[in-house]
């Protein structure tokens, strides 16, 4: 049924195309009116459509991956509803649809821009190897999984024609490297607590590794935020809004432990769930999500924090 392809799509997951807004999103105020007019209507629509397309593209291998992972889903608790596993869809009928999906992605990403198509043959290079054999090496799984978020950054910036910053890869590989092991945790706790045979691919099996795994990978996402905001290239760009950035820090600790304290009861993993389930982590999120859209697009937010963090350099002070 054609409810069952659109579901084989997994369409609760095109939210993690999320990670190519960041691009447009800090590079719009570091334009002037006159450039806004002008550049703006061409970046939307490009940075739509790359989304568009990253989604039909990552929904393809989504397909075949849950094709090639029938009879293991089928002993998992959770993913033995998908619609392959559960019967609904032959696994030939999801791996003919998943290379469809693939091939009009990566069309879609061409029109928009040849580098914005080039990242994505290199991302489909990516996820063959992924299901080819890396999916079932521990930590490597997950590195590539993270690699191919920092693609959707680094296609974000090549669909509106801007720098990429290595700054911004860096904290897109290791909040989604994070979030690769708390799906891993989340699995491995969810086929415990129902009692099932089910195992992780890669040998996920001892909860101690995945905690520290978890613990080093999490830190290292709220440090990577918060050094940002104190880096000179944050502030070259961005002058006082950046000392916002820093300020946001709570926020990110925020999540990041929820999420991992999630993980540990076997909750599901999904960033959407997450938010309907957890009024900490929703709020958390919006107000992180507010606070840096006021520190990049409030003139108003830049002068208080200037005059609150940086009042020597106001006055023409100087300081040791």
């Amino acid at each position: 049924m054609p409810i069952d392809y659109f579901k084989l799509m997994r369409p609760q997951d095109w939210v993690k195309s999320i990670f190519i807004l960041p691009a447009i999103i800090f590079s719009i105020p570091g334009l002037d009116s006159v450039e806004r007019a002008s550049v703006l209507p061409g970046w939307f629509f490009a940075t739509i459509l790359t989304i568009l397309g990253f989604s039909l593209l990552a929904s393809g291998f989504y397909a075949i991956n849950d094709a090639l992972d029938v009879e293991l889903d089928r002993r998992h608790p959770r993913k033995c509803k998908r619609p392959i596993a559960a019967g609904r869809i032959t696994p030939a009928a999801g791996s003919r649809f998943g290379l469809i999906l693939i091939v009009l992605g990566i069309a879609i990403g061409f029109f928009v821009d040849p580098a914005v198509g080039g990242v994505m043959v290199a991302y489909l290079i990516l996820q063959f190897l992924y299901n080819a054999g890396f999916k079932r090496v521990a930590i490597v799984d997950a590195v590539v999984l993270a690699t191919g978020f920092g693609m959707r950054a680094t296609v974000g910036a090549f669909a509106i024609d801007r720098p990429v910053s290595t700054w911004l890869l860096g904290c897109v590989f290791f909040l989604t490297l994070y979030l690769a092991f708390i799906k891993r945790m989340c699995d491995l706790a969810a086929a415990r607590e129902a009692g099932t045979d089910w195992k992780s691919p890669a040998g996920y099996e001892d909860r101690f590794e995945l905690n520290w795994l978890l613990g080093m990978s999490g830190v290292t996402v709220v440090l990577s935020w918060v050094l940002y905001g104190l880096s000179s290239h944050a502030v070259s760009l961005f002058e006082g809004r950046a000392a916002g950035f820093a300020l946001l820090t709570p926020f990110v600790l925020i999540v990041v432990h929820r999420f991992y304290r999630r993980a540990n009861q076997g909750e599901r993993d999904s960033p959407l769930a997450a938010m309907r389930e957890d009024r900490v982590i929703l709020a958390s999120l919006f107000l992180f999500t507010a606070g840096l859209l006021a520190c990049l697009y409030v003139p108003a937010v830049e002068d208080l924090l200037s005059r609150l963090i940086f009042p020597d350099a106001r006055l023409g002070g100087g300081g040791s």
